[in-house]
């Protein structure tokens, strides 16, 4: 590389981190892509993993054979522990350093459990593949050792599942959750009736997906409930171990806890040692760069923008891309000459949800669908959005397998030794 040539680093492969990248194709830089995982995650069809309808391929894809073509670009495996910003070097963790000249921090979102971090071992989020071969492994073992206890509460806690959170992705959860138990595994056991697995999703608020208009927020509620889920409303979660949970004034045995109900950022403004709010996000400016430091932007989950209606942009792929998409603009602008500030401006490409496999509801805003168009709607931007077409053909094919027959093919149990379910 050469002294004089614009150093880009870009910490994550996510949506914002690869739109960036890509963004930037032909630009006078040399970009060094970190991540601490050698895949890109379609992270929207994870649930898909975790609830076997998909397999661990059709959703992932190495960073390396992404980035194969572009001789501009360096791929480093490594997990980042801080950014020297007077030195202006990211920092990773086996002690060697990143010089940059413009930093790109596109790091994501973890699982926030609201101050109650000693509910994960027992109730696993779901942002990484490993956490969904971990929902998957302890979904199916419920219903093997279901299979095998005698004693009727514990073979009900057994065979109780319960969600914790009612946005979109708590939802798809539910729904596929319900389908997986009343029609792919019916008939393979023969001492329980699988369709007698009880799904249940708690949301603290008054309804579920409340970012979406309220009549779609309650036909997804009567969608659920008539695929079997029981979805309670109004009852947060007060605590929760291996045995269940405990909402309202209730206690619900359940020997399965999935949890959707809060993200927090990414370390980012640790290692910047920023102003962030509650979630952790970095309180960027407007052009989505880092107070004090304009050669450092932050984008995706792990920025806290707000939209021109006072609300903060959501962390969903379409904000990380079109923020992904800003920055490179505004990079290549400044290489040029143009230093004058370019807020970012969001645009909202609508909200989508899927109930099960003949169901979703989606908010354009303008326009509201339900039912099975809004499904296929649904299925369709989901599959453009894939990277590659043999993904593409792959996907298309399980869901139409899952659409005709209700079978679900990634139904091996794999992983480490998981025998309580905690």
């Amino acid at each position: 590389m050469s002294e004089d040539e614009h150093k880009v680093v870009v910490v994550g492969a996510g949506f914002g981190g690869l739109e960036l990248t890509r963004a930037l194709s032909g630009a006078p830089v040399r970009i060094t892509m970190i991540d601490k995982r050698n895949h890109h995650l379609f992270q929207p069809l994870l649930y898909q993993v975790a609830t076997t309808s998909l397999a661990t391929s059709e959703v992932a894809w190495p960073i390396r054979h992404l980035l194969r073509k572009r001789k501009d670009v360096t791929t480093l495996l490594g997990n980042v522990t801080g950014v020297d910003r007077a030195g202006k070097r990211v920092l990773l963790e086996d002690g060697s350093s990143v010089p940059y000249d413009t930093l790109v921090l596109a790091t994501g979102a973890r699982h926030a459990y609201f101050g109650h971090d000693e509910w994960e071992p027992f109730a696993p989020g779901l942002k990484t593949l490993e956490d969904a071969t971990t929902i998957r492994r302890r979904i199916l073992l419920a219903f093997e050792q279901a299979e095998r206890e005698t004693d009727p509460d514990k073979r009900q806690a057994l065979l109780t599942l319960v969600i914790v959170g009612g946005g979109p992705t708590g939802v798809e959860l539910a729904g596929t959750i319900v389908e997986l138990a009343h029609d792919t595994l019916r008939g393979e056991f023969r001492s329980i009736d699988t369709r007698k697995a009880r799904v249940v999703l708690i949301e603290a608020g008054d309804r579920i997906l409340a970012n979406f208009a309220p009549q779609l927020s309650d036909y997804a509620r009567k969608a659920l409930e008539r695929l079997g889920v029981t979805v309670e409303l109004g009852r947060p979660v007060t605590k929760l171990d291996a045995e269940g949970v405990v909402f309202g004034d209730r206690r619900l045995p359940a020997r399965t806890i999935i949890w959707a109900a809060g993200v927090a950022a990414s370390p980012a403004a640790e290692w910047l040692a920023v102003p962030a709010d509650r979630a952790g996000r970095v309180l960027v400016e407007p052009d989505l760069t880092v107070p004090g430091s304009p050669d450092i932007f932050v984008i995706g989950d792990t920025a806290h923008v707000l939209r021109p209606d006072g609300k903060p942009v959501p962390g969903v792929a379409p904000s990380a891309k079109q923020e992904g998409k800003h920055v490179a603009a505004t990079i290549k602008a400044r290489l040029a000459g143009d230093n004058a500030p370019r807020p970012f401006r969001y645009k909202h490409a609508g909200d989508l949800a899927t109930i099960g496999k003949r169901a979703a509801a989606i908010d354009f805003g303008w326009i509201k669908l339900t039912g099975w168009l809004a499904w296929w709607l649904w299925g369709i931007a989901h599959i453009y959005f894939l990277i590659d077409f043999r993904n593409r053909l792959a996907v298309s094919l399980s869901w139409l397998w899952i659409y005709l027959t209700g079978q679900r093919s990634a139904r091996l149990i794999t992983q480490g030794d998981d025998d309580n379910n905690n």
